[in-house]
Parts: C-alpha cells; sequence; structure tokens
C-alpha cells in the first residue's frame, strides 16, 4: 500500500476530527462564560476597571506602573471587594483613609491618597452599589501608593543617576496589604513598620510637624535689608520681627526680656542670631550681614519643603545595613560613622566636590580597604586640564611638586626636568602622573577605598585650613576628612592590631603606599539632605547647594507615576 494512502484520514475520520473541534471550541468558549459569570457584579466591575490602570475618580488617574500588582491582589479573591463589606466601608478601609489624610505628618502629600476626596465618596456610598467597584479600586492604589512610598520613596533615586538603590526594599504589595494590612486589627501600626527605622528619620518627621505648626503661626514678614551688618548694640528697624521669628523657631528663650528701645539689637538678641546661623551652616559671629539677612528671610514653607525632602531621600536607605556604616552627607558637609544601633560614633567636617564643575556623586559601596601613606594617581581630566599645562609653563613642575612620570602600568619614567617628548606623550594620553608619599601628597597620609565607577573615596589633605571654613566644596569630587587617624582606626576596628595610635605613627612616618584590606567591609553611603534634625530638637538647613533639593521637588510636582 501506498504511503500517502495510509496517511490520508478517511471521511469518517475526519468527521470526528472536526466535530472534536467544535466541541472543544464550544467547551473552552463555555468555560470562559462560567468563569466570568462567577464573578459578581461588583467583581466584574472592579476587574473591568483594573484591565485599563486607569481610574477617573483618583486625583492621579494613571495606576498603570501598579497595575500588574492590583491585578494580583484581586485574582486572589476572583476580584470581590476587599475594603468594603456589604455597603459598608470596613474598619481597615477607615483607618486607611484617616492615615490618607495625616499623610503631612510623614512628610508626603495626603492629596496624592485622594485626602480630600474620601468623605464625599463614602456618603455616597450608602445605598449606591454602583459605586463600590470604584471606591474598591481607589482604596487599593491609594494603599499601595503610601505603603511604597513610606517604605522606598516615590521617586527610584536612579531617576537621578544616583548610585542609590532601592530595589531589594520592594514589597510584594499584594501579599503585603491582603496578609498585613485587611487582616490587622491596627493597620497604623503595621503602617509604622514599613518606615525608615533611623532616629535621624523620626527626628525629622517631628521637626516637620513643629514647623508646619511655626509656618501656621508666622506672619510671613520679611526683614528689611540693611547697608552694612547690624552689629551688636546698633538700632535696626527690623528687631521686632526678628524676635519674633527667633522665638518662634526656639533660637531666643521664652523668657528673654526685650530692652526698653524695641528696635534695639541687644546682645540676648545677638546670642539667638549665632544660634541660628549655626543652624544655617552659617558663621555664628551675631552679626546681620547679607548671608545671615536671606537666610532669616527663607520661608517657613521651604523649610517644610526641605524636611519633606529629607524624609524621602531617608526611604532610599537601606531597611538595616551590612554592617555599621559611613554616612557623608554633602550639603553639610560632614561625616558620620554609626554604631551597630544606627547612633553617631564618630563625626567630623569633611570638604566635598565643587559646585561647579566637580561635584561629589551620591552613590553607595562597601569600603574594602585603608592605603597609608598613598601616591596620588592624578585622574587624567586634572592632568590634561591642569598638569600638563602647568608643565608648558615650568618644565621643572614636576620635582618641584614631588611627582613621577610614569607609564600606565606604573613603571617610573622620570621624576625631572620634562622633555618635550615626554610632554608629547603626556598631552596624548600615553603616559600618567603621580604624586609622591607624604605630608604634602595631595591625598595626605591615608586613603580609604571602597572601589566605585566614579573613582571617588575618602581621604586626609594637607590642606587642613579649608575645614574651618563654612561652606567646604573645593575638592574635584572626591571626600577630603578632617579626622583621618580616627576614621581609619574606626574602619579597621575589626583588624587586629590597629588602634588610634598606630594608625597615626604609621601614617606620620611608616612605609609609604601599604594597603590594609578590612577584615569587615564598611558600607559607605555619599547622602545629599539639606536638612537634619537632632535629639535635641535642634533642626540644621543647608543650601542647595547641587540644586538637587530643586531637581527632586520638580519632579514630585508632577504626580503619578512617579519615575
Amino acid at each position: 500500500m501506498r504511503l500517502n494512502a495510509i496517511l490520508r484520514p478517511s471521511s469518517h475520520q475526519l468527521f470526528v476530527v472536526i466535530l472534536a473541534c467544535v466541541g472543544l471550541t464550544f467547551f473552552t468558549e463555555a468555560s470562559s462564560r462560567t468563569a466570568f459569570s462567577g464573578q459578581s457584579g461588583t467583581g466584574a466591575a472592579i476587574s473591568e476597571i483594573v484591565v485599563t490602570g486607569k481610574l477617573a475618580d483618583l486625583r492621579w488617574p494613571d495606576f498603570s506602573d501598579y497595575k500588574s500588582i492590583v491585578e494580583d491582589f484581586y485574582k486572589q479573591s476572583s476580584y470581590e471587594a476587599a475594603w468594603i463589606h456589604g455597603s459598608e466601608p470596613s474598619t481597615q478601609a477607615l483607618s486607611m483613609i484617616e492615615m490618607f489624610k495625616n499623610a503631612w505628618k510623614k512628610g508626603l502629600e495626603p492629596e496624592d491618597y485622594d485626602a480630600s476626596r474620601w468623605d464625599a465618596r463614602l456618603a455616597a456610598l450608602h445605598g449606591a452599589t454602583k459605586d463600590i467597584p470604584r471606591l474598591e479600586v481607589a482604596l487599593t492604589v491609594c494603599t499601595m501608593r503610601f505603603v511604597s512610598d513610606l517604605h522606598i520613596g516615590r521617586v527610584n533615586p536612579r531617576h537621578f543617576k544616583f548610585g542609590l538603590s532601592v530595589e531589594q526594599k520592594r514589597y510584594d504589595l499584594a501579599q503585603f496589604v491582603r496578609d498585613r494590612l485587611l487582616s490587622s486589627s491596627d493597620p497604623s501600626a503595621v503602617v509604622e513598620t514599613v518606615e525608615p527605622p533611623f532616629p535621624g528619620y523620626q527626628h525629622t518627621r517631628t521637626a516637620l510637624a513643629r514647623y508646619v505648626e511655626f509656618a501656621a503661626r508666622d506672619d510671613s514678614e520679611q526683614l528689611a535689608a540693611s547697608p552694612k551688618p547690624v552689629e551688636p548694640g546698633q538700632v535696626y528697624s527690623g528687631v521686632p520681627h526678628l524676635r519674633r521669628l527667633l522665638l518662634l523657631v526656639g533660637d531666643l528663650p521664652p523668657d528673654a526680656v526685650p530692652p526698653g528701645n524695641v528696635q534695639l539689637y541687644d546682645d540676648a538678641l545677638a546670642g539667638a542670631v549665632m544660634r541660628f546661623q549655626r543652624r544655617h551652616g552659617l558663621t555664628d559671629d551675631g552679626r546681620i550681614g547679607a548671608e545671615t539677612l536671606k537666610q532669616l528671610n527663607v520661608p517657613l514653607s521651604d523649610r517644610i519643603r526641605q524636611l519633606q525632602l529629607a524624609l524621602e531621600r531617608w526611604r532610599w536607605l537601606p531597611s538595616d545595613f551590612s554592617a555599621p556604616p559611613i554616612i557623608v552627607n554633602i550639603p553639610d558637609f560632614r561625616l558620620r560613622a554609626l554604631d551597630e544601633n544606627n547612633r553617631v560614633a564618630l563625626e567630623m567636617r569633611v570638604v566635598v566636590g565643587k559646585s561647579m564643575r566637580t561635584q561629589t556623586p551620591v552613590f553607595s559601596r562597601d569600603m574594602t580597604y585603608v592605603v597609608l601613606r598613598p601616591y596620588w594617581n592624578v585622574p587624567p581630566s586634572i592632568l590634561r586640564g591642569e598638569i600638563v599645562r602647568a608643565i608648558e609653563r615650568d618644565r621643572d613642575y614636576i620635582p618641584k611638586k614631588r611627582y613621577e612620570v610614569t607609564t600606565n602600568n606604573g613603571e617610573v619614567v622620570t621624576s625631572g626636568t620634562i622633555s618635550d617628548d615626554v610632554l608629547a606623550q603626556l598631552k596624548a594620553g600615553r603616559l600618567a602622573v603621580r604624586q609622591k608619599p607624604g605630608p604634602t601628597n595631595a591625598l595626605g597620609l591615608v586613603k580609604l577605598m571602597f572601589p566605585n565607577e566614579f573613582n571617588v573615596y575618602l581621604h586626609s589633605t594637607p590642606a587642613a585650613e579649608l575645614f574651618s571654613r563654612t561652606r567646604r566644596d573645593f575638592s574635584h569630587g572626591c571626600i577630603r576628612v578632617e579626622k583621618p587617624a580616627e576614621l581609619t582606626a574606626w574602619a579597621l576596628r575589626n583588624n587586629a592590631g590597629w588602634p588610634v595610635e598606630r594608625v597615626r605613627e604609621s601614617m606620620e612616618s611608616g612605609q609609604d603606599n601599604v594597603t590594609i584590606n578590612l577584615n569587615r567591609q564598611v558600607p559607605v553611603y555619599i547622602v545629599y539632605a539639606s536638612a537634619l534634625a537632632y535629639e535635641n530638637d535642634e533642626v540644621h538647613f543647608y543650601d542647595d547647594i547641587y540644586g538637587h533639593d530643586l531637581k527632586l521637588a520638580q519632579t514630585l510636582a508632577k504626580g503619578y507615576p512617579y519615575p
């Protein structure tokens, strides 16, 4: 028998196949209709809303970035209402709505969660089951936004090209809402657990509430300009308002007695101005000069915004650190090393990158080693922009500055007068320059390394006088530290035999270019917060030197979906 005859189906077989296919199609469609009809009218309406990823009732209608999460949430209950029982909101729903209304206390915008819309929605709910699907989805979306915003922040720091990641912190929001919030008798207590656990965050929240109160009581009057700085003992027309402002924010004690002349700038008021100056990164001389006047005239609404942005940035940090970290905050030019309980164990001033050209990047990495008495390998940008030009002016620049010209593999070519040939190779990038170890080395006597693509690290410096400045953005991007020996000893505290005395001795008279690997790596966070609140209720504010606050505020003003 021929092969094609064997493979060719009979008419009876073909009929059976067709009938089977038709039956399968009928069965699939019927099953689909049965599954859909298994949903209530409310469930079907909820499903239709979720599929679109938009809800016109919301202040920010587009929830496409949460669409798949909302789908996961409702699939578990066949799209039945989770927050509404019958035609009544659950106690959990009412608790979440109350938190939405008070979101400002946590540095968030209540209207991001429809704060002003819930009362009307709830009033319309009674006897109007048609409103349940929209209210139900609105509650779920706002809750997920609220929880996520509190936990990892509204904007991903990657949007600003910051080297910080919140990915490891993300919740399974569908599971979190269903298992933690909907089953809780106290959802507000659950929400508290998603916020950063750091004392600084809690102090900032407290400070925010106080400054909101201050702003409500402030008369918003501006202090009059003065052609010369106002000195203690002089008469100044702005004294009455200055007194009210400093009393309001706590720099002037409430029992301070005003002088007989209400316009006299007396010593008590000058002392309050000095406290204000310290809190705002100014020289605390008690004189009301241009910079002090500028800070005094900043509206309290701007201070509120700084605190809100600081809370946002706290949320970008991990909920816990792999080890006690080093945190450098750029706007207040300070480094803080924390202990096991996230409290400050060591603090010092730092110098950071220039605001105009060589900003220090915001990022985090782990410190893995330190180098005592290091070489300074001049970065190519500085070599091209500064060193080559200096050599062109003075061929003995290299020996005068204790530099060496090397190959790109580190082999010394010359440390003497530079020839035309060597200069040409430096211009072409075929040779490099490094500075010899020692007290005049640009890195000082130690560098603390957390390898990164920015080529940024912590180091000491021979230019110690810069630490006395109130504004300290002078570097090419690396971070100069005020107490290098103490910081190095702290970083090496898990390496036996490295107390601060030995560290200092090795820096001053030890071997050159000695590398010590850390037995326990240290997380290093370079962050940016222009407002800091302390345990003693003092709040410090600093200039937005890199403009990062402005960019974050502009991004937040655009609303959801946040990048």
